[in-house]
């Protein structure tokens, strides 16, 4: 087991020191300021690590990001499919043309200019006063601030958040009788005031320079949606290595177009839109609201338990519009940190997806959805069970995957 690891932010326009013999594992993510480059992992046998190594592990994470950012054709990220296809985006170009360029890293970020578009944030949350503190300290900590902040206290059985959202002067508390995450969504978006709609779990922990991020991609006036990178904001247990490897939210490092030419690509095997971001970090243009309904409260928390997300995204893209994935768009979420939260987490997860899969072939007809209900999913835990595909230590989770599948597509029956 490769856990607990300590996770580390490295800001590359600071000088590089060489990792000592008695330091722990890493999971290093490297920064240039504001701006998310890469990812590596240091094991605790792979130290000490000297400075040409540890440079050159660096340059190896960070091309394809900084290739990204400064070149518009060659480093483009390979959005994913459900099968092997021609219309893939092709894999980073070489180091060679980034060594080019002068002063590749100082020349990141010019491009980001921040236009005045008002943005609400709503962070949902139900009896978790301590998580809802802690994110609400960060939320205070934005540059630029966010025009409102809006608490959804959903189905409280005290007045904790009341109190809590009470200790801080910027943020209005709206209490939402109805338990569901997507019935709470619903009720921050009709009460909220502003142009943009952001959305924040009350598990996570925002980057200062969030809603700059997230304002500057709505420039583009047909990206309806944009989600953000979730960076782990600490590996100290094996729930919490396991979900980070295998379940995390993290989409990479580079920028990501999600358009309806790629949507009709995949959708003769279905769609995998949950892999266009996290609902842990994203947001929305509010007139989107008004185009395409709200969240479908059957799905996420309180109810199916997942997926009131991506079925928003696929509807998004069902009628035409964009989403895009802009992984400078930060926040840092704490994971469950026990097993037995981990597996019911991830019934949850697959409860949620199976559920959203009907519910979108109810609503458009997409056959693509009931193939991967019925054969994708189904051969994935086929060849999961003989260790084809997976990890030993992915299936420990397998059971609960098999059983949440079942469970939604009975939830799913159950609530038409």
């Amino acid at each position: 087991m490769s856990a607990p690891l300590r996770v580390v932010h490295l800001d590359l326009s600071q000088p590089l020191k060489e990792i000592p013999e008695n330091e722990r594992g890493m999971f290093c993510v490297l920064w240039w300021r504001d701006l998310p480059l890469g990812q590596i992992e240091i094991q605790r046998e792979q130290l000490p690590m000297y400075l040409p190594e540890l440079a050159n592990r660096i340059a190896q994470a960070i091309t394809p990001a900084i290739g990204n950012r400064l070149f518009k054709t060659g480093f483009l990220a390979q959005l994913p499919t459900n099968w092997r296809s021609q219309f893939a985006t092709g894999e980073p170009a070489e180091l060679t043309e980034i060594l080019k360029t002068e002063n590749p890293l100082c020349r990141l970020g010019e491009n980001f200019e921040t236009p005045g578009r008002s943005v609400s944030v709503v962070v949902c949350t139900r009896d978790r006063g301590e998580s809802l503190r802690r994110c609400l300290r960060s939320l205070m900590k934005l540059s630029p601030a966010p025009n409102e902040i809006v608490v959804v206290d959903n189905a409280p059985q005290t007045d904790e958040t009341h109190d809590v959202a009470g200790e801080f002067p910027n943020v209005r508390y709206l209490r939402e009788p109805r338990a569901g995450l997507d019935i709470a969504r619903n009720a921050g978006v009709k009460n909220s005031r502003s142009d943009i709609v952001a959305f924040a779990d009350d598990d996570v922990e925002v980057h200062p320079a969030w809603i700059a991020k997230l304002r500057a991609v709505f420039a583009d006036d047909d990206i309806m949606a944009v989600t953000g990178l979730v960076l782990p904001a600490e590996i100290e247990t094996e729930a919490q290595y396991l979900f980070e490897n295998y379940w995390g939210f993290n989409r990479g490092y580079r920028a990501k177009i999600f358009d309806r030419a790629w949507f009709e690509r995949e959708l003769p095997r279905g769609v995998p839109a949950d892999q266009i971001g996290a609902g842990a970090n994203m947001a929305f243009r509010r007139k989107i609201f008004e185009h395409i309904g709200g969240f479908d409260e059957r799905l996420d928390v309180g109810a199916a338990g997942c997926s009131g997300d991506s079925e928003f995204w696929y509807r998004i893209l069902a009628h035409g519009w964009k989403c895009r994935y802009e992984p400078s768009a930060v926040v840092f979420h704490h994971h469950r940190r026990a097993m037995e939260n981990l597996d019911r987490q991830i019934f949850f997860y697959m409860r949620g997806h199976v559920t959203a899969l009907l519910v979108q072939f109810e609503k458009f007809r997409h056959f693509g959805n009931l193939r991967r209900l019925l054969l994708t999913l189904p051969r994935y835990y086929i060849e999961s069970l003989t260790g084809s595909l997976l990890k030993p230590e992915k299936r420990r989770t397998l059971w609960a995957q098999i059983a949440g599948h079942f469970s939604g597509i009975r939830f799913y029956f159950e609530n038409r």
